[in-house]
This record gives structure tokens, C-alpha cells and sequence, in this order.
């Protein structure tokens, strides 16, 4: 059986959803900047936050692994249905948890949320299990993926489960003991593997390198998961905090293995001019350290003081904004292209060369964003630390006007007609 592409109708709603949170995180943003001089656990944080991880950040990876899985494993999707099913659900439950979140009202609107993106994602492991377990080439890249998909309902269990205790108290600790737990489930079992499950795939794709190494994959797999397990025991075994830096130094080693397999394929590239998506997406996997660091710092920092305080914001901040939000920023524009131009070929004969998956975006929109993002990524993060609500305002000003054109151009490219003969 040969495999084909998923349907448009899956994928497109999935990127246009993120797309939109995209910019309403960064709205969300410009009314919060007050909450963050103050402690992380602020409702107006945990809405942004849970805005920037499920509506932006998941809703993307979701619809680029129903695209990637048939091609990576080399079969049809599992399940179309699941899919769809997975769509409706989290896009209705997401609004509901982040308003839930920013008014602080963890009754009825945060627990439905809760319960439809647990839906959700439940449809979308169903399917990624499906479609690996019976493709004809099970490779690592696409046991990353299952292994994240697998993480991630582990994260969004314990997250019903917080929702939950808010007002039934059915953990033995208040919510905010396991928000650790919770997060980094998230971080490093969801996107952490998928990421560099996907990321090892793509990267060597866009620049035409040979390149791969299914050992070194391996033993990063490994060294992810190992970790994982490792701090998941030590939190509910309540250890010392000294004994975290086993984990970390196991996570810190699949990222530095990480950084290597890119090296790899970036010296060995037969393509030796790379496009600014690419770029932005280079820089993402520099930017994957930044949040070890902090969290080293973190872990070596004594005692409860505001220093500390700004270290846990600008942690999450690195995490969300940073290392994630760039590589999506990059890599949107050289999935999205490609899917569209890859239908719309078969709907007509294209008679310019100038209606290549290349050319069917704005590159002066997206250098444009993409300056504007990370200048604004670092006036905000200089905010965090400083705590000059000058900055923060301005970060977060230039954060949205970096969605906006981020969105001008998924819009062109979903508005693209191809040229008839």
C-alpha cells in the first residue's frame, strides 16, 4: 500500500488555530506585563503560559505530526476521524482553560477545558500509536514522536488532575507542589522529544544533508527519557534538591548530543546557502541550552528571594518564548509551503516557476518578524529581570506586532491561488 499525504482539511485548521493563539497569547501578554513583577504563579502568567504551550505551541506540533507521521513511518494516517475528533476538541477546551486561568474561576469552564484537551490529546496518541505500530518502517524518528505523544497525555492527565484539586483536594498537596512535575512532563517528555525526533528529520531535509545517525538517536532517545523517568521518581520520592542534577546532567547530555547531529548536518549540507526560516530554526536548537542553564542556576540558587523569583519567570519565559516559539517560527514556513503547494499542484498546471512552495510567502514579512520578535523576546526577558515595566510594555508590544505579520503571511499563503493554463 503507498502511502499518501494527509488530508488539507486535517492540517490547515490546526495551523490557522495556532496561528491566532499566536497572537492572542501576546495580547494576553501586553495586559499582563504587571503580573510579571511578581510571583510566577500569578493567574494572568498561567493563562499566558497555557496559551503559548497548548493553543500556540501544541496545536502547531499537532497538525505538523499528522502531516510528518505518514511520511516519516512511510503510512497512512491511523485515523482520520481521530483527528478531526482531536481538532474540535482542543480547540474548544483550550479557550476555556486559559480564560479559567486568567479570572482564576477553576470550576466548571477550567474543568470542562480540562477534560476536552485530555480528549484530545487520548485521539491524537490513538493515532500516532496506530499509524507507527503499523507502518513499514518504524524508524526512531518516529518512535520520538510516539514516546512524546505518550509524555504529553501523561502531562495533561496530571494537569486535569491539578485543575481537579483546585476544589476536591484529590492530591495529598496543594496544586502548586506538583506544577514542577507538571511542567517539566511537558517540556522535556512533550516538546523536547518531539522536537528532536522532528527536528533530526527536517533539518538534515531543508539543507540537503546526508547526514544521519540512527546510534547517536538512539542514545539520545534514551538519555531524554531516562532523565524523565529519573525526575518524575525523585519528585514523587520527594528527594533532596542536590539529587535533580542527575537528571539534568542526563538532559543536558541528549542536548548537547542534539546540537552535535545538527552540526553534523549542517557541515555536510550540499546546500550551502541557507534561508532565514532555517536560520531562525538553527537558532532555536543554541537557544535549547539557555533553559539548562537557568534551571542549573535555579538548583544552586539558595533560599526564596526576588532574584530567584525572576530566574523561575524568565525559565518559562526562555522555554515558551524562545527556544520553542523560534523553531516554530522557522520551520511554519518551510512545512506550511509545502503542504499547500504540494495539493494546490495537482489542482493545476503551473505555468511560472515563481508558484514554487518558496515563493508562495513573504521572505521581507518574515525577515521583518523575525527581527521584530527577537528584539522584542530580549527587551521583555530584560524586563523579567530588571523589573522595569518600561520594558516589559515595549517587549510585549513588539512580541505582537511580531505575530501580526507572523499571521499576514500564514494568511497569504492560505489565500494562494495557483496560476491555471
Amino acid at each position: 500500500m503507498i502511502a499518501k499525504t494527509t488530508p488539507q482539511t486535517i492540517v490547515l485548521p490546526f495551523y490557522g488555530y495556532a496561528a491566532v493563539s499566536l497572537c492572542v497569547a501576546m495580547s494576553l501578554l501586553c495586559l499582563s506585563v504587571q503580573a510579571f513583577t511578581g510571583h510566577y504563579f500569578h493567574p494572568h502568567i498561567l493563562a499566558v503560559t497555557h496559551s503559548m504551550a497548548l493553543g500556540w505551541g501544541t496545536m502547531m506540533i499537532l497538525g505538523a505530526s499528522y502531516q510528518l507521521m505518514p511520511v516519516i513511518t512511510e503510512s497512512d494516517l491511523f485515523s482520520e476521524t481521530l483527528a478531526y475528533v482531536s481538532f474540535f476538541a482542543a480547540a474548544a477546551g483550550i479557550p476555556l482553560l486559559v480564560y479559567a486561568f486568567y479570572v482564576f474561576d477553576m470550576g466548571i469552564p477550567a474543568q470542562a477545558g480540562a477534560i476536552l484537551i485530555n480528549v484530545s490529546v487520548a485521539c491524537y496518541v490513538i493515532n500516532q500509536v496506530g499509524s507507527y505500530t503499523r507502518s513499514r518502517h518504524q524508524n526512531m524518528h518516529g518512535l520520538f514522536m510516539v514516546a512524546a505523544a505518550c509524555w504529553l497525555l501523561l502531562t495533561t492527565l496530571v494537569g486535569l488532575l491539578l485543575v481537579f484539586n483546585f476544589s476536591n483536594n484529590v492530591l495529598s498537596k496543594d496544586s502548586l507542589y506538583y506544577l514542577s512535575l507538571h511542567a517539566h512532563m511537558g517540556i522535556a517528555g512533550w516538546f523536547l522529544l518531539m522536537i528532536v525526533g522532528v527536528g533530526t528529520r527536517l533539518i538534515p531535509m531543508f539543507l540537503l544533508s546526508k547526514y544521519e545517525s540512527a546510534h547517536l538517536l538512539k542514545i539520545i532517545y534514551w538519555f531524554i527519557n531516562a532523565s524523565l523517568i529519573a525526575f518524575v521518581i525523585l519528585f514523587l520520592g520527594q528527594a533532596p534538591p542536590d539529587w535533580y542534577f542527575v537528571p539534568i546532567t542526563g538532559l543536558l547530555t541528549a542536548i548537547l548530543q542534539f546540537g552535535y547531529y545538527c552540526r553534523r548536518a549542517y557541515q555536510e549540507r550540499i546546500r550551502k546557502t541557507t534561508d532565514t526560516p532555517v536560520k531562525l530554526s538553527l537558532l532555536s536548537i543554541v537557544m535549547t541550552f539557555l533553559p539548562v542553564l537557568l534551571l542549573l542556576s535555579l538548583l544552586a540558587a539558595p533560599g526564596v528571594s526576588s532574584g530567584k523569583l525572576a530566574l523561575f519567570k524568565a525559565y518559562g519565559f526562555v522555554i515558551f518564548f524562545g527556544w520553542i516559539t523560534t523553531l516554530i517560527l522557522g520551520m511554519t514556513f518551510k512545512t506550511l509551503p509545502f503542504i499547500i503547494w504540494n495539493k494546490r499542484r495537482y489542482d493545476a498546471v503551473v505555468s511560472d516557476k515563481k508558484q514554487g512552495p518558496g515563493n508562495l510567502y513573504s521572505h521581507k514579512w518574515f525577515a521583518a518578524m523575525a527581527l521584530v520578535y527577537m528584539t522584542g523576546f530580549s527587551v521583555f526577558l530584560t524586563g523579567i529581570f530588571t523589573e522595569q515595566i518600561s520594558f516589559l510594555q515595549t517587549g510585549s508590544v513588539l512580541l505582537l506586532i511580531a505575530s501580526l505579520l507572523f499571521n499576514l503571511n500564514v494568511a497569504k499563503l492560505f489565500m494562494h491561488q495557483p496560476v491555471h493554463t
